[in-house]
């Protein structure tokens, strides 16, 4: 008697179950349900302004998609383009009309695929191809500098084959060009002129990081006309962060490897007149042997400053022909005066010694000098010279992204009333 209470009460659960199981597997079998059907063919349900037949879209005319009348309405549009790439669009309240709200991308294959339902409400669907005409008139990207190892101090550049001033369009090339790094580390684009971006950093990039450079922009419409074309990607790598400190009035080197201190070297630097530059500089190049003449950089040759020397272990700064080299014949002044011309010189045992530890794109850095500070772009990279919120207000994105920002804190701190 004592069992017979609780083989009931799983009875009437089993029979509840089975009861409700029964009842989901008839509606799962009921063919009035439309939401259970198969999506139909709705190509006799809309409309679309594609190409007919081999035809190809002109890619300045926005894609648009309609219902035709009384035949049921559009419930959604997915356009991806072959990179994968969605097409933006805008569906009407009443499910009419779909427009795209996006320039198509030239020269690609598109692939629309439209959802539909009916008076009744049981759902259609049409996938619709079609590819857009070539661009005519394209902007190519070469990113830079070549794939390999460099210093922690060695910027990203784009070159860009025609200009591009505009500044909405400017932001659709900035948009598709991507840096990533691993470890991460937040960065920006910087527009030096009208074909030429920078990128960098906020600080030096890591140590042993792996730096990606890529470009979504081909096909894509930057201007009236104007595409984007193709571009390489990039792959470099970095090593140990190397930086090379000189101190023009102690007339000495300070070499370090990740923070620690590899070497002191006595060093000479520019004379009055030919002072070196102050600031942060990377490495551009390493030369074994370069012949260096007073006249490449504009002293005569009648000067009492004229020179024609054979130099060697020349690492190369900027792009006006500062190097750190070995300089045998002030060797007397090195520790204790500057009689250069502007290069940062050292004993023949000490150039070699540096040349073999730098790299392109590590950091060479000049205080305490008399002379003009180092320009950021116009001879060799002085990127580094360039403080963070400046740099930033040289990309378009980040300089809108910081206005808003701004204009959000603004209105956060007005007083309510």
């Amino acid at each position: 008697m004592s069992h017979a209470p609780r083989t009931r009460t799983v009875l009437s659960c089993t029979l509840l179950v089975i009861a409700l199981g029964a009842g989901a597997g008839a509606c799962g079998r009921s063919d009035s349900n439309p939401l259970s059907a198969k999506p139909y063919d709705a190509a006799g349900q809309i409309a679309y302004n594609g190409p007919a037949g081999s035809a190809k879209a002109d890619p300045d005319r926005p894609l648009e998609i309609t219902a035709r009348g009384g035949r049921g309405r559009i419930t959604d549009v997915l356009a991806l383009d072959a990179a994968g790439r969605h097409l933006a669009g805008e569906l009407d309240g009443d499910g009419n009309r779909w427009h795209s709200t996006a320039p198509l991308v030239a020269g690609t294959h598109y692939t629309v695929v439209v959802s539909t339902e009916d008076s009744d409400g049981a759902p259609g669907r049409r996938t619709l191809t079609f590819d857009t005409t070539a661009p005519k008139d394209v902007v190519k990207v070469e990113f830079g500098p070549d794939a390999g190892k460099y210093g922690v101090g060695q910027p990203i550049t784009a070159e860009l084959s025609k200009p591009v001033k505009d500044k909405a369009a400017r932001a659709v090339v900035e948009r598709a060009l991507k840096v990533e790094s691993t470890p991460s580390v937040e960065g920006a684009w910087y527009w030096v002129d009208d074909k030429t971006l920078h990128y960098r950093p906020k600080e030096y990039w890591p140590t042993d990081a792996t730096i990606r450079a890529s470009s979504r922009l081909e096909g894509v419409r930057i201007a009236d006309k104007l595409y984007g074309g193709p571009a390489h990607p990039l792959k470099i790598t970095t090593g140990d962060r190397i930086e090379a400190i000189t101190d023009a009035s102690s007339h000495y080197m300070t070499v370090k490897r990740n923070g620690e201190v590899i070497n002191t070297i006595p060093v000479t630097t520019g004379k009055p007149g030919f002072s070196t530059r102050n600031g942060v500089k990377v490495v551009l190049g390493k030369q074994y042997f370069v012949r260096m003449r007073g006249e490449t950089v504009g002293i005569s040759s009648s000067s009492a400053d004229a020179y024609d020397l054979p130099v060697y272990y020349a690492t190369r700064v900027t792009w006006s022909g500062e190097y750190v080299h070995a300089a045998p014949w002030s060797v007397g002044s090195q520790g204790s005066e500057n009689v250069s011309h502007g290069c940062t010189g050292m004993s023949t045992g000490n150039a070699a010694w540096f040349y073999e530890n730098v790299t392109e794109g590590d950091i060479v850095k000049v205080v305490n000098s008399i002379g003009e500070d180092m320009t950021p772009f116009d001879n060799g990279f002085g990127d580094w010279n360039v403080d963070w919120d400046k740099w930033r207000k040289g990309s378009v994105l980040q300089a809108d992204l910081k206005a808003g920002q701004s204009k959000l804190n603004s209105a956060r701190l007005r007083p309510q009333v």
